[in-house]
């Protein structure tokens, strides 16, 4: 898989998510097998460049090679200076947003809103791809709604504009998260470019990911909530994939070990008020499937400090399979 002139390590890339693929989210991610990740939705508004949250989505220091970041917005103009201000901040790769399906994105006809106006769409792609040197990507959805499929003729728009790689959520936006995804529409747009295509959509294990893989000929795989509190993810799809059986899953102590990494990057990265608070939702999807996770998650949101929030952790591996009890 290439995306301009940058070779991924392999065919597995970590999709954006708003509040999820934060900095020491991604980097946790390609230490388990991502080829590569997309930052969270950065916004287009000059307005929005000097917040906060802005810049901590805008941070990669340190991040191995190639820092792709998402952009989002419906003006072509804003879009482009969007994505050369990020450039001048370190983007590798300008990601641009016509997938996410969250009210407060398409309320503004921004996301996969944006697949309502085709020649809005090719305005926007074209901007920003004359505007920067590096490789523009683009990621949507297979249409507005299951009336509405038009993701062909916005994907030959995308490659006619210069875009580079097209990641495709195999559902409509109206679908939002429900029902399964829809490859045979990925297949069909795999048919009719030249450009790579990556499929996104309920890739949750090594076998469908083979599976999508097989069906719908794409060049690579998109990975989002399948990855939330299981990083594990990538290095057990890239092993399904080179020897066609599953590995091993992770013991307990490796698995209390990363959370207790992830945990002092978030402390490190957002300050640790904000640390604190960002840390209860990775513990929550970290033990959603664990013995007792529901109770030890309930707990583990009233503790207000780093150090009672790690050694809360190490007794909850002690003895998660007994009835689970503070220390």
């Amino acid at each position: 898989m290439k995306i301009g002139p940058y070779q991924l390590n392999n065919q597995l890339i970590l999709a954006p998510m708003a509040g999820v693929t934060d900095r020491p989210f991604r980097q946790l991610c390609k230490q388990f097998g991502a080829g590569m990740t997309v930052s969270e939705m950065i916004s287009s508004r000059p307005d929005l460049r000097n917040s906060r949250k802005t810049r901590l989505r805008m941070e990669h220091d340190g991040e191995t090679e190639p820092r792709s970041i998402q952009i989002a917005g419906t003006d072509p103009l804003m879009m482009a200076e969007a994505a050369k201000f990020n450039v001048d901040n370190g983007a590798q790769i300008i990601d641009i947003n016509m997938g996410c399906p969250a009210k407060k994105v398409c309320s503004v006809l921004a996301g996969s809103a944006l697949m309502k106006n085709e020649l809005l769409v090719a305005d926007i792609l074209e901007s920003v791809v004359n505007a920067v040197d590096v490789p523009v990507t683009l990621k949507t959805r297979t249409g507005w709604d299951q009336n509405n499929r038009n993701v062909l003729n916005i994907a030959k728009l995308a490659e006619n504009s210069g875009i580079q790689a097209l990641a495709i959520h195999g559902r409509t936006r109206t679908d939002k998260y429900q029902g399964d995804a829809e490859y045979e529409h990925i297949a069909e747009v795999k048919t009719q470019l030249s450009i790579p295509v990556i499929a996104n959509g309920d890739i949750n294990t090594p076998e469908k990911a083979a599976f999508v893989l097989k069906h719908t000929g794409a060049d690579a795989l998109m990975i989002g909530r399948a990855a939330q509190g299981n990083p594990w993810i990538f290095q057990e799809i890239n092993y399904f994939l080179e020897h066609g059986k599953k590995m091993d899953a992770p013991d307990k102590k490796h698995v209390r070990d990363v959370m207790l990494q992830h945990l002092n990057n978030l402390y490190i990265f957002y300050g640790e008020y904000m640390g604190i608070r960002i840390a209860r939702k990775h513990i929550g999807w970290y033990c959603k499937d664990r013995p007792n996770g529901e109770t030890f998650r309930r707990f583990f949101n009233t503790l207000e400090t780093p150090d009672l929030q790690q050694k809360h952790i190490r007794f909850y591996f002690e003895n998660e399979n007994n009835d689970m009890k503070a220390a």
